[in-house]
């Protein structure tokens, strides 16, 4: 059956968005929508991405904690800097070193750091596995790589990885 329809649910979502879109029950586009249920599924097999299991759900929900309160608290600090401050705002970019493998996990943390207001996820250097991160106003470049490999990194390996170090 996997062979047939790789992704039910997708079928089944893709049959029904046709025939709503179409506003029709005739014969022609329940068949028409059929094929398409079936056949896109299967070309798009290749693109879906690898399925990781989530093997602390409590642990999630804590990092998700701390990253909506690093999120408000950033949303401050950055409206604070934008409105009131005079001085030169000190915008650079620094390298943290990721030991998190996992690309589900890559994913969460790039979601997460791209979300808090004055931080941007560049890229990760593919000689060093170090995450390259802009921040709007830099001020001490440790507690930064501090903060991402503790609040962050460490918790999304406890989530996504069987082993951590």
């Amino acid at each position: 059956m996997k062979a047939i329809l790789p992704s039910p649910i997708l079928s089944l979502a893709l049959l029904l968005i046709w025939l709503l879109l179409n506003q029709t029950m005739a014969v022609a586009h329940l068949l028409f929508g059929t094929v398409l249920a079936i056949v896109v599924p299967l070309f798009t097999a290749p693109l879906q991405p690898v399925h990781s299991r989530i093997l602390k759900p409590l642990v999630l929900f804590r990092l998700l904690g701390w990253a909506l309160i690093e999120i408000v608290r950033s949303c401050f600090n950055v409206s604070q800097i934008i409105l009131f401050r005079q001085q030169k705002i000190n915008s650079q970019f620094i390298r943290i070193p990721l030991d998190l493998r996992n690309p589900a996990g890559l994913a969460v943390l790039s979601c997460l750091i791209n979300s808090t207001p004055g931080t941007v996820w560049v890229e990760i250097l593919p000689d060093s596995q170090e995450l390259s991160l802009h921040v709007f106003d830099l001020h001490d470049a440790q507690w930064w790589i501090d903060t991402i490999k503790q609040r962050y990194e460490q918790p999304l390996r406890e989530i996504f990885e069987t082993e951590t170090a």
